[in-house]
């Protein structure tokens, strides 16, 4: 094992920084909420896509 620690304890720090990494991301989703206009970023990309088509088109 690295650094000469038993799988017993590379298992357990491995689940602690697993559940400390799933919590903060839960914190930022929570507080921060970065996902809440993802529908009006795809809907606006959508339109401008569909323009930039219609304009090479053209």
């Amino acid at each position: 094992m690295p650094a000469g620690v038993s799988w017993g304890q590379y298992i357990r720090f491995f689940v602690a920084a697993m559940l400390s990494m799933a919590a903060g991301s839960q914190a930022v989703h929570m507080y921060y909420k970065p996902l809440k206009d993802l529908d009006v970023y795809i809907s606006r990309e959508l339109e401008q896509e569909k323009s930039l088509k219609s304009d090479k088109q053209s």
